[in-house]
């Protein structure tokens, strides 16, 4: 974090930037010891829908110092030289990024040593775990982390889960009050936004009212209202930040779950797509994002070849006694429901952006392995599976980067490529504005303004993930060692 002279400083540079005369003539900016500078390739800052040669990236104490004309040469800078084949763009932000590993099908367990390697190597530079089995595990990661022991993104934490996704959460005991006090104390104690599933209507008043008393955001793994729950549609009146999963409203009837409507959800049928889309246009009047978490049911479903075929043997990064017992369990049985789910959440997602929502859509992938496929790679696979739904490259994109800095209200410092933010950039081979997957292809990651080759992230932490043996294998499952 800069100190406050140097904040300062920032502030009246980019002041100064922006006050220039129109007709001034641009001036150089000189680095110095110390600094990063990034030359050569395309530039996508984030804003617009478009590319352009890079003008040069001037990167200090961890923040973008300048866009544009660099004096030169760069004494005692180091300087990064890419090619035309490079594209440049904000660091990812996976807004339901789960560090949850189930490698027994015994309970999840969070990990903090080989996943945020892997987060990082694949270019996501921000996340948000979206409810944490293990909070105090959590923590001690992201203090390594911080520490400098272990690479990773930046975390923002979520605390436990509000409702009944939380091991021992009892309604009756969790009355508003008792919600206003644990909330305003997680709220003290450094979370950055709270989760809720499983949550009722009372409930998920007192925890809206308590995060926004401290500037913090809700988020909610909702349903349809059935038998107590509550709906996106009345989440979103109440206040909630962002909804994942189901778009909600009138499509989702409160006379069943959520699951049951939208397995049988059509569409087409023009009823179903007006309230689709006026569900939509409720997010925009009240601000609220939507984290649509395709995959999420992808993995459980028949793995669409599209977008689920790896290109990374992701099972290279467990031990090789976990990698056996992963692969004792494959393949795994495609859920019926999920797969029927999987493929209307793809064209409810192209509802919601015809609707005229897509400033509304980020990016969270929800997946807690058990070994097949891992977090960190589940990025680009998210990305994917938006365009093949219909969604544009660029809001892609942008779900993925400004988007999701906007919903977790740190856009002032991340999501876009600009004099003043934090400087977390992704550097890939081709182009993902026109080729989506280009994203995968990943050849440098900057996190705060530190530079990274993510082929040696990845080989730092290939076989690492997982117990080594059987002796050790009580630690990874949660039912035993959480007690749940």
């Amino acid at each position: 974090m800069p100190d406050p002279a140097h904040r300062r400083c920032l502030v009246a540079l980019t002041a100064a930037l922006l006050l220039a005369p129109a007709s001034a003539a641009p001036q150089s900016l000189a680095s110095r010891a110390g600094d990063l500078v990034v030359m050569g390739g395309r530039l996508w800052d984030g804003a617009t829908d478009a590319s352009r040669p890079n003008p040069g990236i001037l990167i200090r104490n961890g923040t973008i110092l300048g866009v544009g004309s660099l004096a030169t040469p760069y004494p005692a800078a180091t300087v990064v030289r890419l090619d035309s084949g490079d594209f440049i763009m904000p660091g990812l932000f996976d807004l339901h990024a789960h560090y949850a590993v189930d490698l027994f099908g015994e309970g999840r367990v969070d990990e903090y040593t080989v996943n945020p390697v892997l987060f990082l190597a694949n270019g996501v530079t921000s996340t948000f775990p979206a409810g944490e089995v293990d909070p105090e595990e959590a923590r001690r990661g992201r203090e390594r982390i911080a520490a400098g022991a272990v690479p990773g993104p930046r975390i923002y934490s979520s605390g436990p889960y509000w409702g009944t996704a939380r091991p021992g959460w009892r309604h009756e005991a969790m009355t508003p009050d008792s919600i206003r006090k644990e909330a305003a104390w997680w709220a003290l104690n450094g979370v950055a936004g709270f989760k809720a599933k499983g949550i009722r209507p009372d409930q998920l008043e007192a925890l809206i009212d308590v995060a926004h008393a401290h500037g913090l955001t809700v988020t909610g793994h909702l349903d349809s209202g059935f038998r107590g729950t509550v709906n996106p549609r009345d989440a979103i009146l109440m206040g909630i930040d962002r909804v994942e999963h189901f778009l909600g409203g009138a499509a989702l009837p409160e006379t069943r779950s959520a699951y049951a409507s939208l397995e049988a959800l059509d569409p087409d049928d023009p009823a179903t797509a007006a309230a689709l889309r006026e569900q939509a246009r409720l997010f925009v009047r009240h601000g609220a994002f939507f984290d649509a978490t395709l995959t999420a049911y992808g993995y459980y479903a028949d793995r669409e070849p599209a977008v689920f075929t790896p290109w990374a043997d992701e099972m290279a990064f467990l031990t090789p006694y976990a990698r056996r017992v992963v692969e004792a369990g494959l393949p795994r049985r495609a859920l019926e429901q999920f797969e029927r789910i999987y493929y209307v959440k793809r064209r409810t997602l192209r509802a919601f952006h015809e609707a005229g929502a897509t400033a509304q859509l980020t990016l969270g992938t929800d997946h807690p392995t058990w070994g097949e496929y891992l977090n960190g790679f589940s990025a680009h696979r998210e990305l994917h599976a938006m365009v093949l739904a219909g969604i544009p490259n660029a809001d892609a994109l942008r779900a993925a980067t400004v988007n999701g800095a906007r919903a977790l209200g740190v856009d002032a410092r991340l999501g876009t490529v600009e004099p003043g933010k934090y400087a977390d950039l992704v550097v890939v081979r081709g182009d993902p504005l026109t080729e989506i997957t280009d994203t995968r292809n990943v050849r440098l990651v900057i996190r705060a303004g530190r530079a990274y080759d993510p082929a040696e992230l990845l080989a730092s932490v290939r076989g690492r993930l997982g117990p080594a043996s059987e002796a050790e294998a009580d630690w990874w499952k949660g039912e035993l060692r959480l007690g749940r």
